[in-house]
């Protein structure tokens, strides 16, 4: 499972720190059009727009990878061990019930619907635009699974170590 994470989190960083640099070259050209040549490029800001919401969709579910979202740490930490681990527990299976309500099922019937528009500069389906909600959907529920894991084995490898060095 480690090495599985360890895979899929350099996948993610490569393609949002893609999708960063090519966002920025197309906000910057957007600027380009429309302050130089005085002739705004409709394509480069519907494909800015796409760009973004993937960014905040796979980079969220990065950060979840990551446990860098934000917590309030500071009521958790004055927690028995116990409480502790179960309300870490707890929040991870908070979020996965989130992301498969809304991100994988919601953002499924979503996609459906807008499979058959087609952007208006584009031309394209806008479906591609919501296939983020259940793609990235699966990476935070599949990152909430490991941080779950992580959580239950925890103290068991501590345990070990402890035993092994007394």
């Amino acid at each position: 499972m480690g090495v599985l994470k360890k895979g899929l989190d350099k996948i993610l960083a490569a393609f949002c720190i893609a999708l960063f640099g090519f966002l920025v070259l197309l906000v910057t050209w957007q600027v380009v059009t429309r302050f130089v040549f005085n002739d705004p490029s409709v394509i480069s800001e519907e494909l800015a727009k796409y760009c973004f919401v993937w960014l905040v969709l796979f980079g969220s579910a990065y950060v979840f990878g990551e446990n860098g979202h934000m917590a309030i740490e500071f009521v958790k930490d004055k927690f028995p061990a116990g409480m502790k681990k179960g309300s870490e527990v707890l929040i991870q299976v908070v979020v996965i019930v989130f992301a498969a309500l809304v991100l994988l099922i919601g953002g499924f019937k979503a996609t459906s619907l807008a499979w058959t528009q087609l952007s208006a500069a584009l031309q394209v389906p806008v479906g591609y635009l919501y296939a983020a909600l259940p793609i990235s959907g699966c990476i935070t529920i599949f990152y909430c699974i490991h941080n779950v894991y992580q959580v239950l084995t925890e103290n068991k490898a501590g345990q070990h170590q402890v035993q092994e060095g007394s």
